[in-house]
């Protein structure tokens, strides 16, 4: 039975590979590739009159296509996996993305034709929008203003702001002085003491942010100690110093 072809129905090789698997009404994923070649040269047959640019593109696949043939003769290739490589797979993946961009420009084209019936009513345009005058020029303003004028202008403001950064002490970090109130360090440590009762100087220093901080406290222990109420002790040198809360006679 012969093959009835129009030219003018495809638009490329793939496009014609895509008509003969449903006219065949086959399986995209396994392509009967002697049935797909053979009407596929009959059609270019029929193209022998066609302009040769078109017939360049329908013989590349005819030759994509005779080249499967053979491997489908020959015994399949292992790639590292271990799996058998089908010599269709890739002509498989590039029917399949062209099915989807088919679609998507039938979808398109739709969305066109919808569109073109429906029609829009032009906003009105306010008068004091309509008689807005901008209160400068900007036409008079930039004159011959250009893109590389405002451009060269940029790069000479930012090089000025470069010069005035001094390329050593722009190094120097940043000294923050840290403020610690000595009455209140001094009601902390009362505080702590009237809780605790009997505690060494490293649990009083256990919430310390800074060196400043553990001398402001051993400060105020010293001052705390002239009242008589603490008595402050040190097995040996290295030892935790340790506070007790006198009790009252």
């Amino acid at each position: 039975m012969a093959l009835e072809i129009k030219l003018e129905a495809f638009e490329g090789p793939l496009d014609l590979l895509l008509h003969l698997i449903d006219k065949n009404k086959v399986d995209i994923y396994d392509i009967p590739i002697s049935l797909i070649t053979r009407q596929y040269m009959d059609y270019l047959d029929a193209m022998r009159e066609a302009d040769l640019n078109i017939m360049s593109e329908f013989l590349v696949m005819a030759t994509t296509l005779l080249d499967i043939k053979c491997k489908m003769l020959l015994p399949k290739e292992v790639n590292e996996e271990g799996e058998e490589e089908d010599p269709r797979d890739e002509l498989v993946q590039q029917l399949l993305e062209y099915k989807v961009c088919r679609y998507m420009s039938f979808a398109l084209k739709d969305m066109q034709h919808d569109a073109s019936h429906v029609m829009y009513r032009e906003v009105p345009m306010p008068k004091w929008i309509s008689e807005y005058k901008a209160p400068v020029d900007y036409d008079v303003l930039l004159g011959d203003m250009t893109l590389e004028k405002l451009n060269k202008i940029f790069e000479d403001t930012l090089k000025r702001q470069e010069n005035k950064i001094d390329p050593i002490r722009s190094k120097f970090g940043k000294i923050e002085k840290d403020e610690i109130n000595l009455e209140e360090r001094t009601e902390f440590v009362k505080n702590y003491a009237e809780t605790h009762k009997h505690f060494s100087f490293r649990d009083l220093l256990e919430g310390a942010r800074n060196k400043l901080e553990v001398i402001v406290t051993f400060m105020c222990l010293l001052e705390l100690m002239k009242t008589g109420k603490y008595d402050v002790s040190q097995e040996s040198e290295g030892d935790d110093i340790i506070i007790s809360v006198k009790v009252a006679a």
